[in-house]
């Protein structure tokens, strides 16, 4: 659900924060308002309801092949890309307005150079933290989601780790505390300036 919500998500972040104010960028933010909004359960449930009973494509449910994996998927990703959509889109147009950007434009460089090398660059800063903290949807989303496909997953395991007071409760924060961290080391890796912090400072 995570890999789907950001292979979807920053492509049309980029879409929406170049066309700021275009219809381009009205149809992608109505969207993501609307994943925003949606709860998990419900839309699964109108998945299962659409996509396996009235046009057959997809199992209601279970732990089956690759196509029982499609809705829950599509269910926990749908609110991610929404948030992270918004958060590419709202990193973009300050990018947008840097000074850079126009050097950038002035030195030849392409339209598509400047988005996607010069841009997108500099924007992938608080897009990774928005990312990285997505993983605590991504359990809570996969506890619904999962409850409503009858999927075995680590939702179900939460679910089942909260009824019994059990302790991968206290697992799961230890990860989340461990995928922050890699969250702020990968920050150094995108962002020049944060190398160089930790170079003078060496």
């Amino acid at each position: 659900a995570l890999i789907l919500s950001v292979l979807v998500a920053i492509p049309l972040g980029l879409l929406a924060g170049y066309y700021k104010n275009h219809w381009i960028d009205n149809i992608i933010s109505g969207i993501s308002y609307l994943g925003i909004s949606l709860p998990a359960f419900w839309f699964g449930i109108m998945l299962i309801i659409i996509f396996s009973l009235k046009l057959g494509l997809f199992p209601t449910g279970g732990k089956g092949g690759l196509d029982s994996l499609v809705l829950p998927a599509v269910t926990v990703g749908f609110g991610l890309a929404a948030l992270i959509t918004r958060t590419t889109r709202s990193s973009m147009l300050d990018v947008l307005r840097q000074d850079y950007m126009t050097t950038a434009r002035a030195k030849g460089c392409s339209e598509k150079q400047v988005i996607t090398v010069h841009g997108l660059k500099n924007a992938l800063i608080p897009i990774i933290t928005a990312i990285g903290l997505q993983m605590s949807l991504v359990i809570t989303g996969s506890v619904l989601a999962e409850t409503v496909f009858s999927w075995p997953g680590i939702g179900r395991l939460v679910y089942d780790s909260i009824s019994k007071r059990d302790t991968p409760m206290v697992t799961g924060a230890i990860i989340m505390c461990i995928i922050n961290l890699v969250v702020d080391l990968i920050y150094a890796f995108f962002d020049p300036r944060i190398k160089a912090q930790y170079s003078k400072k060496g």
